[in-house]
């Protein structure tokens, strides 16, 4: 399950165009009581088709040769993409030569994982990243959590449960890459509502709301198309540099770098997404 948005709405248009969206009483709504385990229903064909502006092979390949670049691994690393979505970033990693396992909670997403490909070293599994395979433990050479792909549960103490996880699997000297969006920037930046409509002529709309408390992001989505009209939506707790770097000492994970998202420079106060380094104590 990978939730790849730029939380702070700047993100690319598959058409270049953007329009006023309307809300039909006609919609269909999920209940308010499936929003707190929004993310158990929410990563389908229907987010596949709402994120498709960001979903660039080019773009994808640029990501992984700076992944590449930052874990400095020999050929045949032992990898894990949690949650690994529908595996763009697990397939080039096979390819580049790296032995990948990729977990996700989706079965959809698993599936279009697979059908890109799988085989010897590259392997895919629906878990909840909460529990990870027992056997896995010391397993791994590096760890991957990309594309906002934390901060889903209602419990914060799940988020902490997550990167025990990614520790215990992790080996003495392993290395955890964690890319999502920055607490700081979004709020510097924050864009309330934004729409882009699809390749196939769908409007997608989106009004977010932020609680300072809970650390929520919520995001009301609406699409309007061709035999298609839905609302849904769904929250994320983000957290600031210092947060994370913090819950992440405590699951034995020290932070050495910080980046703006996936670009060289050092994260600043102003950065919408940030790219944390972080090493496994031995």
């Amino acid at each position: 399950m990978r939730k790849p948005q730029k939380a702070d709405g700047r993100r690319q248009k598959a058409d270049g165009r953007r329009r006023k969206a309307g809300a039909p009483s006609s919609a269909v709504r999920h209940p308010p009581s499936a929003i707190s385990n929004w993310w158990q229903h929410y990563f389908d064909a229907g987010y596949l088709r709402e994120y498709e502006p960001m979903f660039d092979l080019a773009g994808d390949r640029r990501q992984v040769a700076r992944l590449m670049d930052l874990l400095g691994l020999p050929s045949g690393a032992r990898l894990l993409d949690c949650p690994c979505g529908q595996g763009r970033h697990a397939h080039l990693l096979a390819e580049a030569g790296f032995d990948v396992d990729g977990v996700d909670y989706s079965a959809p997403l698993i599936e279009r994982a697979r059908a890109r490909g799988a085989g010897r070293t590259l392997r895919y599994r629906r878990a909840d990243m909460r529990r990870l395979p027992a056997t896995w433990t010391g397993r791994f050479d590096a760890v991957l959590n990309l594309f906002t792909s934390f901060g889903f549960f209602a419990d914060p103490a799940d988020d902490a449960r997550v990167l025990r996880e990614f520790a215990r699997v992790l080996r003495p000297g392993g290395v955890l890459l964690w890319h999502g969006g920055d607490r700081d920037g979004v709020m510097a930046k924050f864009v309330s509502r934004d729409w882009w409509t699809t390749a196939d002529g769908t409007l997608v709309a989106q009004e977010r709301s932020f609680d300072p408390l809970s650390g929520f992001l919520t995001v009301e989505s609406c699409w309007r198309g061709p035999g298609l009209t839905e609302d849904r939506t769904h929250r994320i707790r983000l957290y600031t540099p210092t947060q994370l770097a913090e819950l992440m000492r405590a699951a034995g994970l020290i932070v050495e770098q910080a980046f703006d998202s996936f670009n060289d420079r050092p994260v600043g106060r102003r950065s919408s997404e940030m790219l944390l380094v972080a090493r496994k104590e031995p």
